[in-house]
């Protein structure tokens, strides 16, 4: 190594071998070159260097780190060879830098802001995706053939045969509580047999379809996002392409079809098991037997208002079933994603599923049913 100060520059010389061999060598020599700069820029020159590899490369960057942090420093008369060592072997700081620092109010914004687009791309992505659906729909109706009867037969029992019990306690247990809340408050007034209108029109237009739609969303909605994401993981969905087969025909028009049919039909049974639990609590809370209530219920409620349920079961089956299915098509390679979609899947679900029925509850009310 020989040291040339001149113009305020230094001009490091380095000489021979710098290889893994003299490391001890190298070491005292990066030391030395360390203590000996103090004119600032320094260049080490490498023209003299007969061979170098990745630890003499890596001390060397390691110096002009060290220097560079002092003042200028570089290499200078560097070969291809060594050029392309030293910068696969460069010293580099792993200290990330400092984020800026940024108000609260304005990542709020910002966070608002990612939130809407992302509502926006899941909205698009939808809309495009219940196209396909439409498509595959109109596939299988135009060839019969393609149909899997089976799977649809699978997917209800899945979804409506075997979601029964636990639907039906629910909807007997908010019968119950929304009855026994009503005649608390209405014996104030002496209306007590208004509870059998109070329960009927509330559980035939709203709770009925409602919590049936969230236990489904909760229930079958998880299932399939799990079950298709699944799939994505293990590129099963890829070999159904690679066989000639669509997955949407395949995957998603059983599910989403089975889903439309048993939704109302579990919503019909949600009902029937509400207003029994609702008679049940007048009975014994208000003394009303159930002859009163079915004379009082068939008076109070009319065939729109049954229908009206019914009406909204289909199109949040669908909700449910795209929303559910989208989510697990979504699915990346990993047990986190698989886990981060079906959390999404039923928190979207939920969300729309209650959206809907307030667009509805509008809609009916404007329109006079």
């Amino acid at each position: 190594m020989t040291i040339e100060r001149a113009g305020g520059q230094t001009r490091i010389r380095l000489s021979g071998p710098w290889t893994a061999p003299y490391a001890q060598r190298v070491e005292a020599l990066t030391s030395e070159i360390e203590a000996e700069a103090d004119h600032f820029p320094v260049l080490l020159d490498l023209s003299g260097v007969e061979r170098l590899d990745t630890l003499g490369a890596w001390t060397l960057g390691r110096t002009r780190h060290e220097l560079s942090a002092r003042g200028q420093a570089d290499f200078a008369n560097a070969s291809p060879e060594q050029k392309i060592l030293l910068e696969e072997a460069a010293y580099r700081d792993f200290q990330g830098a400092p984020k800026p620092r940024q108000s609260r109010a304005m990542d709020f914004l910002v966070d608002v802001g990612q939130s809407v687009a992302g509502a926006g791309r899941d909205l698009v992505g939808g809309v495009g995706f219940l196209g396909e659906l439409i498509a595959g729909f109109a596939r299988v109706v135009i060839h019969p053939r393609r149909f899997r009867g089976t799977a649809v037969v699978n997917q209800l029992e899945q979804i409506a045969y075997r979601g029964v019990p636990i639907i039906v306690l629910i909807s007997f247990l908010v019968g119950c509580i929304v009855s026994q809340q009503g005649i608390f408050q209405l014996i104030k007034f002496g209306a007590t047999p208004f509870v059998i209108d109070l329960i009927g029109i509330l559980v035939l237009r709203e709770l009925g379809v409602l919590l049936t739609s969230i236990m489904v969303a909760g229930r079958s909605g998880s299932a399939f996002t799990a079950e298709i994401g699944s799939m994505k993981m293990r590129e099963e969905i890829d070999a159904l392409r690679v066989m000639g087969l669509d997955p949407i025909e395949v995957l998603i028009v059983p599910r989403i079809l089975a889903l439309i049919i048993g939704l109302p039909l579990l919503t019909f049974i949600a009902s029937i098991a509400a207003l029994v639990g609702g008679c049940l609590t007048t009975w014994v809370y208000g003394g009303i037997s159930p002859d009163i209530f079915l004379d009082r219920l068939r008076a109070a409620v009319s065939l729109n208002t049954f229908l009206v349920g019914l009406i909204k079961a289909p199109f949040m089956a669908v909700v449910i079933g795209i929303i559910a299915t989208l989510e697990g098509m979504a699915v990346a390679g990993s047990a986190e994603s698989l886990g981060r979609h079906v959390t999404s899947s039923v928190v979207k679900a939920i969300f729309m599923v209650i959206v809907l029925d307030g667009l509805f509850a509008m809609f009916f009310a404007a329109i006079n049913f």
